[in-house]
């Protein structure tokens, strides 16, 4: 199992980013996606998940209204669109799944394999 996130940077308050997670290894289109993060100093937080069909999607209410989770099963990528980013935003995002389990958990402890991460910094 292999996933490669991409995508993060430095941004100004307000901005947007779209993370990027190439995903290889398993069954992409059986598998719930989700993506967690971890603010500095701070413990690892759910953010986003997809089931694996794409049919439906949740958030967490620090991110409900301004992140969009998608994914494209024929590319094997899943997607974070963030807009109106805020500074208590800035953390490392992870790319997260546990392969042939088709339903989002909102736990962190839950998923088997993460990606390496990708910085995310709002900042003026």
């Amino acid at each position: 199992v292999q996933l490669v996130e991409s995508g993060g940077g430095l941004v100004q308050p307000g901005g947007s980013l779209r993370l990027s997670c190439a995903a290889s290894g398993f069954t992409f289109s059986s598998s719930a996606m989700s993506w967690a993060r971890q603010a500095p100093g701070k413990g690892l937080e759910w953010v986003s998940g997809i089931y694996s069909d794409g049919t439906h999607t949740f958030y967490a209410d620090s991110v409900k209204g301004r992140f969009t989770i998608s994914r494209d099963n024929a590319k094997t990528t899943v997607y974070l669109q963030m807009n109106s980013l805020k500074p208590e935003d800035t953390a490392v995002y992870y790319c997260v799944t546990t392969p042939g389990r088709t339903i989002v958990s909102h736990r962190v402890d839950e998923y088997d394999y993460w990606g390496q991460g990708t910085q995310v910094t709002v900042s003026s």
